[in-house]
């Protein structure tokens, strides 16, 4: 199977690159930047701008599955012209793709497999939230969100099998969330944020690969949470990582209008409240490495931390 991939130098992006490789695929890739091209026999990247609909056509030569990861951070500070960046690098990449497809005739490209993410759930601290929940979350992380999957089902009317993966928090020491996290937990500065209580819907860098390359292997279509099945809240996962990191914690919770002080809107992602399900992968086939979130950051900081049962541990919460 050959695979073209978007976003293939970022965080999630490497990880999946070198699982392909461990199972044999060959892996075409899109950059906006020419210095990362490089062309081997089964690792061949082609450039692309999609802010000026430029993009090499022949990088879908015998191409059977597209799995798109493009989209800019939305961990910078939400101003204007950003949040249309944030949206554009979204939409516009996948529009671009699709354009290029309806001019290739006989491409071999059977179906789509983007990215996504659970922003697009309603904040809530009660909820318990599975993909057939049809409530968008009214802020701007849902509007992208919606905006993006409805990008995504357009490849449905060239023939595609489209699935959609919403990711969690990414758990890695190489980047995303985690190593702002730990920051100030090494520095003896840690606390929650608020109450503490909100929920934190977490992957490690590794499952969330594992679950594209599972979905492109059986052609699986729909929507997926790319989540572990043991979310967990703010509180608790600042107090793993402190363990994970052999800090103490003892600064207060960090109010909420510090941090809108300090990041404006943006802060909002520090409070949503997320309890997503792992249930439909898993009823795939799918069996996670990292279920628990003490396990995941033993594995990322290299300790034996022991994973003790707690209230915090939702997986007794979640049967009915």
């Amino acid at each position: 199977m050959k695979v073209l991939i978007t976003g293939a130098t970022g965080l999630v992006g490497s990880e999946l690159v070198s699982q392909c490789h461990e199972k044999g695929y060959a892996v075409n890739y899109l950059t906006t930047r020419k210095n990362k091209i490089v062309s081997e026999v089964n690792h061949k990247g082609y450039y692309w701008n999609p802010s000026k609909g430029e993009i090499d056509p022949k990088c879908l030569d015998g191409v059977s599955v597209i799995i798109n990861l493009a989209g800019s951070s939305i961990s910078k500070r939400w101003t204007s012209s950003y949040k249309k960046e944030i949206i554009d690098s979204r939409v516009n990449t996948l529009d671009l793709l699709k354009k290029t497809l309806l001019k290739i005739e006989g491409h071999t490209v059977k179906s789509l497999v983007s990215a996504s993410a659970i922003g697009v759930y309603p904040d809530s601290l009660s909820n318990y939230y599975t993909e057939e929940e049809t409530k968008v979350d009214d802020s701007f992380l849902g509007e992208v969100v919606n905006l993006w999957e409805k990008k995504a089902n357009e490849f449905k009317s060239l023939g595609l099998t489209v699935a959609k993966v919403r990711i969690g928090l990414v758990m890695s020491k190489e980047g995303g969330a985690l190593p702002e996290m730990a920051k100030p937990i090494k520095y003896y500065v840690g606390s929650p944020f608020g109450t503490g209580e909100q929920w934190q819907s977490w992957i490690h860098v590794v499952d969330l690969a594992r679950i594209f390359v599972h979905i492109a292997q059986y052609k699986l279509k729909g929507v997926y949470n790319g989540v572990a099945p043991n979310p967990v809240t703010n509180a608790k996962m600042v107090k793993e990582i402190a363990k994970a990191l052999e800090q103490p914690l003892f600064m207060p919770n960090v109010p909420k209008f510090v941090m809108y002080t300090v990041l404006g809107k943006m802060a909002y992602i520090l409070f949503a409240s997320q309890r997503v399900s792992s249930k439909k992968i898993e009823e795939e086939g799918f069996v996670f490495k990292y279920v628990n979130i003490c396990q995941a950051l033993g594995n990322i900081y290299d300790t034996s931390t022991k994973c003790v049962d707690d209230k915090s541990n939702v997986t007794k919460q979640f049967v009915s």
